[in-house]
């Protein structure tokens, strides 16, 4: 099982942000590892999505998404080939003066072992990135 959580303080408005976080049909645009995306279904307060992710073969995962515009995006687990258990969220506080207050949380479990290398690496290692290019791509609107 990996646990991480970040919470980074970051130069975009709230509502440009969430709005990158629940265009989950881009990701592949700019989330390294993201092949594919399927949005099975979407409204203003919730989402299924299926992800396709590559790592060294590919993956697909099925999460049910709960949306509270625009300070939570909180996901469960629900089916897939790689996870027992993938469960997150999103936290946003507006701070004013265009500045948002980030926090990611992530809990996951493994269907098959994963050493701990690999899993410091995709909790700790990759997380700072991931984070930097929902970023990127919410100063960029």
């Amino acid at each position: 099982m990996a646990n991480a959580s970040r919470t980074e303080v970051v130069d975009v408005e709230i509502h440009k942000l969430y709005d990158v976080l629940i265009d989950y049909g881009k990701y592949p645009d700019f989330v390294d590892g993201v092949s594919g995306i399927k949005v099975l279904s979407q409204n203003d307060t919730s989402a299924k999505v299926e992800y396709s992710i590559d790592m060294i073969k590919s993956f697909k995962y099925i999460i049910a998404i709960k949306q509270e515009k625009p300070t939570r995006i909180s996901w469960t687990f629900e089916s897939g080939d790689l996870f027992k258990k993938n469960d997150g969220e999103w936290k946003l506080k507006d701070l004013g003066n265009g500045k948002t207050e980030v926090t990611y949380s992530l809990d996951l479990d493994f269907k098959m072992f994963a050493p701990s290398s690999i899993l410091s690496a995709l909790t700790n290692k990759n997380l700072p990135i991931m984070m930097e290019s929902f970023f990127k791509r919410a100063k960029s609107k």
